[in-house]
């Protein structure tokens, strides 16, 4: 399998929940407000045999009325018309900004027609009751009665035979995580449950999740598991590791 990291950039989140940029050549983080945390924003693509997939799709910012979700798809050389599974962990708005584009005239479209989305049931019924800051209720509206979306209502299940996946009700509460295991290869993405390399590593439980306690234990559980079996960790919010293998 091949995995392709489509950075969106650096960035800074408050209490506020508005993601700032940051330069981490010039700018300091000591020179934002209290409290502020240093994330990447990481969308993956994972070649397979039978797909393309998307897994988690971004923050939804455009320049020049293109996606930047787009444009770094096309320039790791893959037509978005390409993707064909679009797998969602939960529906952040920095996780869950590239699932529909805006028309001129103001509509939201998916943004992939052409593919199948996955999303869990629950958290699109959560996301909408909830809404703003954390969600944008109106971008994600569109994947009601849409023929394109699968709706997994299930905690745990199978997708197309090679992808597994379970939801934790930990970073938020019906997040969920991924398995796609293809010959003897088993990439894990946790989404927000396991964001970055170093939480993997230490006991830390972050006041911003659903279930802090949660996370960490689960961190700990995939950690090991990993470790055994050999999977490749994606971490959508690492600045420095996108992927990496407990050896």
């Amino acid at each position: 399998m091949q995995i392709i990291p489509l950075s969106e950039g650096s960035f800074t989140v408050d209490k506020s929940k508005v993601f700032v940029p940051f330069d981490t050549d010039n700018d300091h983080l000591q020179a934002r407000s209290t409290g502020s945390l240093l994330v990447e924003v990481q969308p993956f693509v994972v070649k397979t045999e039978k797909d393309v997939l998307l897994i988690d799709a971004g923050l939804g910012f455009s320049k020049n009325g293109k996606l930047q979700l787009f444009t770094n798809l096309l320039a790791n050389g893959i037509d978005p018309q390409s993707v064909t599974k679009v797998l969602m962990s939960h529906l952040h708005k920095d996780h869950a900004g590239g699932v529909s584009k805006k028309d001129n005239l103001g509509n939201y479209h998916l943004s992939f027609p052409d593919a199948t989305y996955y999303v869990q049931k629950r958290e699109l019924d959560s996301a909408l009751e909830i809404g703003f800051p954390s969600y944008m209720a109106e971008e994600l509206s569109v994947l009601e009665g849409s023929p394109n979306v699968v709706f997994l209502t299930e905690d745990k299940g199978t997708i197309d035979d090679y992808i597994t996946y379970e939801l934790t009700a930990a970073h938020s509460r019906f997040h969920q995580v991924f398995w796609i295991r293809e010959g003897n290869e088993t990439i894990f993405f946790g989404g927000d449950d396991a964001p970055q390399l170093q939480q993997m590593k230490s006991k830390f439980v972050a006041k911003y999740d659903y279930d802090g306690k949660k996370c960490m234990h689960l961190r700990q559980q995939w950690w090991e598991e990993g470790k055994k079996e050999g999977w490749k960790f994606l971490f959508y919010h690492d600045v420095k590791t996108p992927m990496a293998v407990n050896q």
